[in-house]
């Protein structure tokens, strides 16, 4: 069985693998996305033993959160899994705001606990933050519905170091999700001293960096969505890059482990990180992002994969 991971000083306890949902119902992330076989995805990862699906209102405007909720509770695990989601965008005439005033955060919970289909969030997170609202007072907001049993956990997401101290002025932050992964490292000396001294757990998201990290790519891969503009999969950047993987490779190799494995363990490693939420939009990959859990990385091959990736 599965040794779970408490996630910061929440009472949150998770496997330490987890599903990232964006491709669940995210249509507007990934054309021709599916709504049957995203749902059935969230089905067949709890079945596996996962018990932690991070998703957000902006993945398909509600419908990944109306897709993760419809799965757990057709199979009625609702109190087996820790749902993480995010908030904090409204549509106007098609244009997107970014509010942390307290009344919207109010009705976006509210409106996401209707669509996940459950009277508590385990995990709320303010997707971005905006340029007005006090950071604190934002955080504020979520202690009260915290108090309330609305939310079991607060979470911040996109918040520069500086936006992060003002919002845990308080100290009720448990949880920030940034940008992180071998290819790009700066929240080792940006975030992880703050997070560490105040018990908060950082989760990393595009930890497989859209893909490249996963193994699967070679030079002739191309894309016809939102990746394909991104600087490291592009170019010179994307070769230097392959050329990085195949070094994991090789340590994979001599552990009968894929490189998806070796990255998700290397993680795992970090003392700033619980938990780990790479996505998936079919099962197998889901049950192959699992196997991590039996990679055991000796000191000298944590050090060998950092210095592949100096940063």
């Amino acid at each position: 069985m599965t040794q779970k991971v408490q996630i910061g000083n929440t009472d949150l306890y998770v496997n330490p693998i987890g599903l990232g949902a964006n491709a669940v119902g995210g249509h507007n992330l990934y054309p021709n996305t599916d709504d049957l076989a995203g749902k059935e995805l969230v089905k067949a990862s709890i079945n596996a033993g996962l018990d932690y699906i991070d998703t957000a209102f902006s993945y398909g405007i509600g419908r990944s959160e109306e897709l993760v909720g419809k799965a757990i509770k057709e199979i009625g695990k609702r109190h087996d899994v820790v749902i993480a989601t995010k908030g904090a965008q409204k549509f106007i005439n098609d244009e997107k705001i970014i509010d942390n005033s307290p009344k919207f955060l109010q009705q976006t919970v509210e409106e996401s606990l209707s669509r996940l289909q459950t009277d508590y969030i385990d995990l709320f997170y303010i997707h971005y933050p905006d340029e007005k609202t006090p950071k604190y007072e934002a955080i504020g907001t979520l202690k009260e519905l915290k108090d309330a049993g609305k939310i079991r956990a607060i979470g911040v997401s996109n918040f520069s170091l500086d936006q992060l101290k003002e919002a845990n002025r308080d100290g009720y932050v448990d949880v920030i999700q940034g940008h992180y992964n071998l290819l790009h490292r700066d929240a080792e000396k940006d975030y992880f001293p703050y997070t560490l001294a105040h018990n908060i757990s950082f989760v990393p998201y595009f930890p497989f960096a859209s893909g490249l990290l996963a193994g699967t790519y070679t030079k002739h891969t191309t894309f016809n969505d939102f990746r394909a503009n991104m600087p490291h999969l592009k170019g010179e950047a994307f070769e230097r890059n392959l050329a990085k993987v195949e070094k994991l490779r090789e340590i994979a190799y001599a552990k009968q482990a894929e490189v998806a494995h070796v990255v998700l363990a290397w993680y795992l490693t970090q003392a700033a990180i619980d938990t780990v939420i790479p996505g998936a939009k079919k099962p197998e990959q889901v049950f192959n992002n699992l196997k991590a859990l039996d990679i055991q990385l000796t000191e000298k091959e944590i050090q060998e994969i950092g210095k592949i990736f100096t940063y």
